[in-house]
């Protein structure tokens, strides 16, 4: 595999995001729980990726505790989310796994009835790198069908969970459909490349400004993540009056879904609707603008 360390290099284009924004802005919320590995799914796994540190050491056996910590994201913490995002009419990217859409179809119709897009997070939070070729075609076609049954609505875009495997940019190129893929952390803006013999659109996703550091114990009080997107943010914003650049923020329903952790999520959103020239914005919507204003050469 070919790899590109120049990108853009020291003169990246100008976005023209709409309104002559100064930063593209777009909350991803990972909808997962549901989905993950797990006994009752019949694995013979407890997972436990993202759940709160030093939670239990079940090892072989089925881990309750995280089993319920899965559930609090599903029961509880999207609901807080959603009154969060539809209280500030802020659009919201849905990371979704198909298999967690159909085991909750009330916040699947919830989807259904917002204007809220869907990256296809998979049909199951699992690991794509370790799937082989037909395993991985059969995940991508299934994720997509079972999340147009739930919601009604498309997956326009793929984000594989962490790392996609040496297949997976040419099995979604294949496969047809999509706007995009987010499977890079390379760039703070969307790029084209090629897959499958044709053009494909990146836009690349962070897991810096991510709540995913709350469950690693690298972020502790709600402060920590408020500071950290808040002087992205700035940074962003600053250098946007020359070279607007997007910022993607991740966040998870059994994280920042907790009250605490929330409170830093509704300070940010008043912060940056303070600002003028911010473009608050689906993913959809920067892939549709970027295939507009900068269509492959």
């Amino acid at each position: 595999m070919d790899r590109d360390f120049v990108g853009y290099g020291a003169m990246p284009p100008h976005a023209q995001w709409p309104g002559d924004a100064r930063i593209a802005v777009n909350f991803v919320i990972n909808f997962e729980e549901g989905s993950e590995l797990s006994y009752p799914a019949g694995d013979g796994v407890s997972e436990t990726g993202l759940i709160e540190t030093a939670s239990t050491e079940a090892g072989d056996r089925r881990d309750l505790a995280a089993e319920s910590m899965f559930e609090y994201g599903a029961r509880v913490g999207w609901w807080r989310l959603h009154r969060i995002f539809t209280r500030f009419d802020v659009p919201v990217t849905l990371f979704a796994c198909a298999r967690a859409l159909a085991a909750n179809p009330p916040a699947a119709a919830a989807i259904a009835a917002s204007n809220w897009d869907i990256c296809a997070h998979g049909y199951r939070w699992i690991k794509h790198y370790e799937l082989d070729e037909a395993a991985e075609r059969d995940q991508i076609a299934r994720a997509v069908e079972l999340i147009r049954e739930t919601t009604g609505k498309p997956a326009l875009g793929w984000y594989c969970r962490y790392a996609p495997s040496e297949n997976t940019r040419r099995l979604v190129a294949e496969h047809g459909g999509f706007l995009y893929d987010s499977d890079a952390y390379n760039d703070e803006l969307p790029y084209w490349t090629t897959a499958a013999g044709k053009p494909h659109l990146v836009v690349p996703y962070s897991l810096t400004t991510n709540d995913v550091k709350f469950g690693r114990g690298m972020f502790g009080p709600g402060e920590d993540f408020f500071s950290y997107l808040r002087d992205s943010f700035d940074v962003l914003y600053e250098e946007g009056a020359d070279r607007p650049r997007m910022m993607s923020i991740g966040l998870h329903m059994r994280l920042c879904g907790h009250p605490g952790r929330a409170r830093a999520l509704v300070r940010f959103i008043e912060y940056i609707q303070k600002h003028e020239r911010v473009w608050i914005c689906r993913r959809e919507d920067i892939a549709r603008h970027w295939r507009a204003t900068f269509p492959p050469a």
